[in-house]
C-alpha cells in the first residue's frame, strides 16, 4: 500500500496535473464550466415549475429554458471554439472561431425537412450538444493550422487588409469543409456522429458506465485535480440521458436513463455532502476528540449540507490521505450501485426533469426531482451505509491525529520558559 501511495503521489498526480494543463484538455474543460450557467438558468425554470404545478396562474417561463438550455448544442460549439482559441494563444480569433461554429453547426439542419421548410431544431438542443463540441473542436483545428502557416508575414499591405484577409481564409475552409460534406456529399453528418457515439452512449447508461463517470473524478479529486475536469465527459452523456427522459414522459412512457446529472449529483444521494459521499465524515469530525478534526468538522458542515465538500476534502485533508481516499473511492461504487438497483427495481422514480440544482440540500432534492417520497428512506439508509464505510478508516485517521496532537502538546510543556521566548 505504502508503494502504491508514493506512486500516487509522487509520479501518477504530479504527470495527471501536467495533462489537465494541456490546451486540448484544459480548452474543452473551460468550455464545459462556461455551459454551467446556461444549464442551470434552464434549471431554474424547472425548479419554478414544481411551484406553477400547484400554482397555474404563476406565468410560464418556458420559452426562458428554450432559448438557454434548448440551445446548448449552438452554445456549445461557441464555447469549445472559444475557449480552445484561448487555450491556444490565439486570442485574436477566439470569437471570430466561435462564431463560425454556430454557422457549421447550423449546418446541420439543411438536410432535415429542407423542403418543407421546417427544421430539427432538437440538434442544436440538448440532443446535439455532442455535435456541438464535435465541431468546436474542428473549426479550432482548422484555425490553430492555419496559424502555423505564417501566410503574409513578411506582407507590407495595410494591417486592416491582413486582418481581414487571415480572418477570411480559415473562415471560408471551416464552412467549405462543412458544406462539402453536407451539401457535396449529401452526408447527415450529424446521424454519423450520433451513430459513431452511440455505444458510448449506450455505455454510458449502464451501471458499469455510471460507476466509471462518478468513481473516476472521484479518484482524481482525492489527488487535488478538480471534477470539474470530467464534465467534457459526463456532460454530453448525461444531458442527452434527462432530454430523452423527458421526451419519454411527453409521449406517456416511463424514463428509463439513470445517468444523469439529475441522478448523480443534483438529489444528493450518490453525492451526498459532495463526491464521495463525504457528510458522513463530516458530522464524526464534529464529535471527534482531536480538538483540529472537531474544529474543522463544525467549520465545514454548512459547505457539506449544501454538497459542498472543498473545505473539508483539503483540509481534513482527505487529499492525498491514504487511509480517507480508500472510503471515498469505495462510497462512488456502492452509492451508485444503490440508486441503480433502487431505480431499475421500482423503489424509487427515476427523474426526468433538467433541475441541475445540487445545492439544494437533500433529502429535500431528493424528493423534488424523483417526485418520490420514499426518497428520504433511501437517502437515510444510504447514510447510514456511507457512515458504516467512512467510520473503520475515520477512526484510524483520529488516532494518528490525536497522537499528533498529544505529542506537540507534550512538547509544548517540556519546553522552558525562556525557550519558548526564544
Amino acid at each position: 500500500m505504502k508503494k502504491f501511495m508514493d506512486w500516487l503521489g509522487n509520479s501518477f498526480a504530479p504527470k495527471a496535473r501536467v495533462f489537465t494543463q494541456k490546451p486540448a484538455v484544459a480548452g474543452l474543460s473551460s468550455a464545459m464550466q462556461k455551459l454551467i450557467p446556461f444549464i442551470l438558468t434552464g434549471s431554474l425554470v424547472f425548479f419554478y415549475n414544481v411551484f406553477r404545478s400547484y400554482l397555474p396562474v404563476l406565468p410560464d417561463l418556458g420559452n426562458i429554458s428554450n432559448y438557454s438550455f434548448g440551445l446548448i448544442g449552438l452554445i456549445a460549439a461557441f464555447m469549445v471554439a472559444n475557449q480552445y482559441m484561448e487555450k491556444l494563444h490565439h486570442s485574436k480569433y477566439a470569437i471570430t472561431a466561435g462564431i463560425v461554429s454556430i454557422c457549421s453547426l447550423l449546418m446541420f439542419l439543411q438536410p432535415v425537412g429542407a423542403k418543407e421548410g421546417t427544421y430539427a431544431m432538437d440538434r442544436i438542443g440538448p440532443s446535439g450538444i455532442l455535435i456541438g463540441v464535435i465541431v468546436g473542436g474542428v473549426i479550432s483545428l482548422i484555425f490553430h493550422l492555419y496559424t502555423k502557416l505564417n501566410l503574409f508575414k513578411e506582407s507590407e499591405m495595410p494591417d486592416f487588409v491582413l486582418e481581414w484577409i487571415n480572418n477570411i481564409i480559415p473562415i471560408f475552409t471551416s464552412l467549405a469543409f462543412w458544406a462539402s460534406l453536407i451539401f457535396g456529399l449529401k452526408i447527415d453528418i450529424f446521424e454519423v456522429i450520433i451513430g459513431l457515439f452511440a455505444p458510448i452512449q449506450d455505455f454510458g447508461q449502464s451501471l458499469p458506465g455510471l460507476i466509471l463517470l462518478v468513481l473516476i473524478p472521484a479518484f482524481f479529486y482525492s489527488m487535488g485535480i478538480s471534477t470539474w475536469l470530467w464534465s467534457a465527459i459526463q456532460n454530453p452523456i448525461f444531458i442527452a440521458g434527462i432530454a430523452a427522459n423527458t421526451l419519454a414522459v411527453q409521449k406517456g412512457l416511463e424514463p428509463g436513463n439513470i445517468v444523469t446529472n439529475e441522478v448523480v449529483y443534483s438529489i444528493g444521494l450518490i453525492m451526498m455532502g459532495g463526491t464521495g459521499a463525504t457528510l458522513a465524515l463530516n458530522i464524526m469530525m464534529m464529535f471527534s476528540k482531536s480538538q483540529k478534526l472537531k474544529t474543522l468538522g463544525r467549520i465545514c458542515i454548512g459547505p457539506s449540507i449544501f454538497n459542498i465538500n472543498e473545505p473539508l476534502v483539503f483540509s481534513a485533508p482527505v487529499v492525498m490521505n491514504p487511509i480517507l481516499m480508500m472510503p471515498m473511492w469505495i462510497n462512488s461504487i456502492v452509492g451508485c450501485c444503490v440508486v441503480w438497483f433502487a431505480m431499475k427495481g421500482g423503489l424509487l422514480k427515476i427523474p426526468y426533469e433538467l433541475m441541475q440544482l445540487a445545492q439544494i440540500p437533500a433529502p429535500i432534492s431528493s424528493v423534488i426531482l424523483t417526485k418520490d417520497f420514499r426518497a428520504v428512506i433511501v437517502y437515510f439508509v444510504l447514510f447510514a451505509i456511507y457512515f458504516g464505510i467512512w467510520y473503520p478508516f475515520f477512526k484510524v485517521y483520529e488516532k494518528e491525529v490525536l497522537a499528533e496532537e498529544l505529542k506537540t502538546g507534550q512538547q509544548t510543556e517540556l519546553k522552558s520558559p525562556v525557550e519558548s521566548i526564544a
